[in-house]
Parts: C-alpha cells; structure tokens; sequence
C-alpha cells in the first residue's frame, strides 16, 4: 500500500513538475568540496562524533564518516555539518 501511494505522488511529481524532495518528503543533500554538508528535510540526529555523524531520515539513515566533523547549525528542517568529508551514504 505504502509502495503504491509513493508511486502515486511520484507520478503527479512528474505531470505537475514539481520537486519530488518536496511532493515525496525526501531529504536534500548538498556537498560542498569535501567541507560542508547541507542537509534539508532530516528527522533527527541518531549519532555524533568527530569521525561520524547519523542523521535520520524518510529514506533510511544518512551516515557522514570524515575527521573534525562539526555540526556548525541545526533546527528543526536543516542541518550543516563542517569537517573533513569522506564518506556520505546511506544505510539501513
């Protein structure tokens, strides 16, 4: 059902052409260098050290590896995180 209603807003995603980040409630991602990490849409911080940070997210959990990981801003939508950026991915 979960599945099918997805296939639904992605569709009216595509006809309507709008942003599917907005329509499908997924996070937006934005690398900057290997520096800075932009992060819009997450649902909270599972875990945070200089080395890895994880963030929650509608898709699974973002996982950020590097040295001298900082959260430099947080709220309630976005986050940014400064450091040395090696590793950006997600896992289950």
């Amino acid at each position: 059902m979960k599945k099918r209603v997805e296939d639904i807003k992605s569709t009216i995603s595509d006809v309507l052409e709008l942003p599917k980040d907005i329509v499908l409630d997924l996070p937006r991602i934005t690398l900057i260098g290997n520096l800075q990490l932009y992060i819009e849409n997450h649902k909270g911080i599972i875990e945070y050290s200089k080395q890895r940070i994880r963030i929650n997210t509608n898709i699974g959990i973002l996982r950020i590896v590097g040295n001298n990981l900082t959260i430099r801003t947080i709220v309630t939508e976005e986050i940014i995180i400064v450091g040395e950026i090696e590793v950006v991915e997600f896992i289950s």
